[in-house]
Order: structure tokens, then C-alpha cells, then sequence
């Protein structure tokens, strides 16, 4: 099959376009009548998301390159979000995370693609790493060293009106959980929480940006807050405002963790769990905002709409 011309290039390519930002993404390209091509995994219950007279849906896994067979046909602009962002297995975060991307990258080259786009995150910057911001760390690499042109974002916590942001959604959780809640360590860490739709408008403005191109991008809130401060505006919102927080020294939770980890298999506590919440996630959207438009909210004042939870 021979290359498509420039002409016929005005596809974009949605990886892990079903998913809770993807699937907005989709839709808002969508809607301003973009030809959206979305990748997904076989048999994905919630491709739903993404029914549009202007999308298309193809099946494929990127840890598998056999199924990526002529992907970025007619592809324009590759925005590259599939990823496991959360896994009991750490070589998941190499051959989905890793893995994924080179293969990603090696179709949008043969197909070459215009922009690629790729949705990282901020614990790459962590100084003490865990194997999935390590596996992100790479992606980085494997994306700017692809010769193709690329733009890389770097997303905080994700915070929603509707359950499926992970991260967001199992600190909620874990709060409700307990009586008392046991809090890693002295919650001094700054992070900037950002609204999904803040998000979604900064990704929509890299579309056809020749300025956005060879940068990379902090895709934060407005505002900085301390994890602990964070936890305390959630219990608020969720009307337990009064629940008791005992913090817990990072050491004990290291050997907590120790423990936990040589009789069960999947462990509630882990390296990762306490590396986000004693690392500073607190990157400043500046550039951002001056080349993109992006005027993120404040999460003291955004997060209240979303609750209660739908």
C-alpha cells in the first residue's frame, strides 16, 4: 500500500481515545468536525463513549505491534494517551508504557505523520522514581529522539465531575474508607490538582500549533495545595469534614509496605502509593498558558462541582 499524499493526511489518531480523557478529547475534536480515528482495545466496553458520525473506531493493543498495522494511514496528528497507569505487575509499565509508545511511534513514522503528541506525566520529575513514571521517563526519550515533530504534555492529578479518573477516584475511596484515616507521611507535598476540561482545551489547542512543536507543556492547575490540604477540601466536600487524619511517619510506612508485600500479592500499600504522596507534583503551567490559551482553574474553586459524585 503506498503512502498517503499530504492531501489525504487530515485524520487524527486518538490512542486510548475510550478512556475518561480520551473519550472527551474525541468528542470535542469530533464536534468541530475533525475525522477522528480512535485506537482501543479488542472487545472494550466503553468504546460507546466515542460514537460520532466523524469518529472511527479500529481494534488494537499497542504492547502488540501486529495489530498496528497501518494505524496512522492517513494520519495527520497522532495524540498518544494509552497507557497503564496503575498495575501490580511492574513490567506492564515497560511493554504497555514503554513498549506501547515505540510501537505507536515506528506506524506514525512509516506513515509520516505530522505531529506527534504525546500525553506523559508529571512524575517523571519525582527524584526518588517509581517504575511507572520510569516507564514514562522512557517514553519521553522515545518520543523526542523519533525524528518525527512531537509535543509532549505533562498532566497532574486529574480531577472530574464523573468517576474514572484512577488516581482521583482511589484517593476518594481510601478516604471514605476509614474511620480514621491513616495519612503517609507529614502531607507537606505540593501538588496542583487540574480539571479534566482544562485539559481537554489545552490538548485541542496543540491540534495544527507549529508553535507547540518541540516543547513540552505543564498541563497543571492554577492553583498549588498541599496533599494534606487536598485530602482535607475532599473530606469536606464528601461531608465528612470532621474525620480524624493521623499521619503516619514515611518510614513506618516503608516497613508497613515491606510487610504487606511478602504475604499478599496484591498489596493495598506500595512504593508508588507513597511516592505520590510525598513528592511534590507541582509544576507551573506558565508557558502553557502563554503559547496555548490555557487558562486552568483553581482547585479550591473547582472541585466542589464535582460532588456530589455521578
Amino acid at each position: 500500500m503506498s503512502k498517503s499524499t499530504n492531501k489525504d493526511k487530515d485524520i487524527i489518531l486518538i490512542t486510548g481515545g475510550s478512556g475518561v480523557m480520551g473519550s472527551v478529547l474525541v468528542r470535542r475534536l469530533a464536534d468541530a468536525g475533525n475525522r477522528v480515528r480512535v485506537l482501543t482495545l479488542p472487545n472494550d466496553p466503553a468504546v460507546a463513549r466515542v460514537k460520532h458520525q466523524n469518529v472511527e473506531v479500529r481494534y488494537g493493543d499497542v504492547g502488540d505491534a501486529a495489530t498496528l498495522a497501518g494505524i496512522c494511514d492517513g494520519v495527520d496528528t497522532v495524540y498518544h494517551l494509552a497507557a497503564v497507569i496503575i498495575a501490580f505487575d511492574d513490567a506492564l509499565y515497560q511493554n504497555i508504557n514503554a513498549g506501547g509508545t515505540r510501537n505507536v511511534v515506528e506506524q506514525a513514522k512509516k506513515a509520516e505523520v505530522r505531529h506527534f503528541i504525546h500525553v506523559s506525566s508529571a512524575s517523571v520529575l519525582y527524584p526518588k522514581p517509581t517504575p511507572y513514571s520510569l516507564s514514562k521517563k522512557e517514553c519521553e526519550r522515545i518520543v523526542k529522539e523519533s525524528g518525527i515533530p512531537w509535543t509532549i504534555v505533562r498532566p497532574t492529578l486529574v480531577y472530574d465531575k464523573g468517576k474514572g479518573g484512577q488516581e482521583f477516584d482511589i484517593l476518594l475511596e481510601y478516604l471514605k474508607q476509614f474511620p480514621v484515616v491513616p495519612f503517609i507521611g507529614p502531607g507537606k507535598a505540593r501538588k496542583r490538582p487540574v480539571f479534566v476540561d482544562d485539559i481537554i482545551h489545552g490538548l485541542t489547542a496543540l491540534h495544527g500549533n507549529a508553535k507547540a512543536v518541540g516543547r513540552i507543556y505543564n498541563f497543571s492547575g492554577a492553583e498549588s495545595i498541599s496533599i494534606l490540604d487536598f485530602c482535607r477540601l475532599c473530606l469536606r466536600l464528601q461531608g465528612t469534614p470532621r474525620k480524624p487524619i493521623v499521619k503516619l511517619p514515611v518510614w513506618f510506612c516503608h516497613m508497613l509496605a515491606a510487610v504487606l508485600a511478602a504475604v499478599m500479592k496484591n498489596p493495598p500499600l506500595r512504593w508508588p502509593v507513597i511516592a505520590g504522596m510525598t513528592q511534590d507534583a507541582n509544576l507551573d503551567p506558565s508557558d502553557t498558558m502563554r503559547d496555548l490559551g490555557y487558562r486552568p482553574a483553581g482547585v479550591t474553586e473547582k472541585l466542589a462541582e464535582c460532588f456530589p459524585r455521578t
